[in-house]
């Protein structure tokens, strides 16, 4: 899962980020209203971690920002501001919850999975698609009930694949959710073509009935057969 948060007391941004990172969540940051407004048009996360006071700007600004650009990133306020008039107007813009600092970070932590359960898995802990289950609580991946192996990338990708089954996915899209930031360093996506080309293998070999099919020059798309 990826996320965004946007943060500018530095202290905080470290204790979130490193909290996160344990829980083996993909993690950007935006230090002021600017980095988080480029981000957010460039690219397209699970979850925004959104402090409404920032440098720049005003965090409910991105919030109108999302709901312009029809984005339906699920988004966590976190603002030390206990105000009733900020909480309502950020969830009218789109806001999933809302947080009050200061707050312990297995709360943070409890919230994003609340949230990310509602959004994406319509309150499970697990995606189905035809005979295949991957267990987002236990990192497995099951072919009609049997373990099947995968690294941490293929189950990565295999996610983002089954979030958005049967819509093509870009390669650029793909390496910018899975790898985050550092992606702009690659020369190529060779790396992404190793690990698929791994993925789709495994899903041969286990007779899973669904697919990654290759649309030339562009991305994949997963596919029931």
């Amino acid at each position: 899962m990826k996320i965004l948060v946007v943060e500018d007391e530095k202290e905080l941004l470290k204790s979130i980020h490193d909290s996160l990172i344990q829980e083996q969540f993909l993690i950007e940051t935006a230090e002021n209203y600017h980095m988080a407004s480029e981000k957010i048009a460039l690219y397209t996360y699970d979850c925004i971690l959104l402090d409404i006071m920032l440098p720049g700007g005003n965090g409910l600004q991105l919030l109108q920002q999302l709901k312009d650009m029809g984005k339906s990133e699920n988004v966590i306020i976190i603002s030390a501001k206990d105000s009733l008039d900020d909480k309502l107007t950020g969830l009218e813009l789109g806001a999933d919850d809302y947080l009050t600092k200061p707050f312990h970070n297995a709360e943070l932590n409890a919230r994003i999975k609340a949230v990310l359960r509602r959004k994406n898995q319509e309150g499970k802990n697990s995606i189905e698609m035809a005979n295949i289950e991957l267990d987002l609580t236990e990192r497995t991946f099951t072919v009609d009930e049997e373990k099947i192996t995968l690294n941490r990338k293929e189950f990565d990708i295999l996610h983002f694949f089954l979030l958005n089954k049967k819509r093509l996915v870009t390669k650029t899209a793909l390496a910018e959710h899975v790898w985050g930031d550092h992606i702009d360093q690659a020369d190529n996506f060779d790396f992404i073509y190793y690990q698929i080309k791994n993925l789709r293998k495994k899903l041969q070999q286990s007779n899973a009935e669904i697919e990654i099919e290759a649309v030339y020059g562009i991305g994949y798309k997963l596919i029931e057969k």
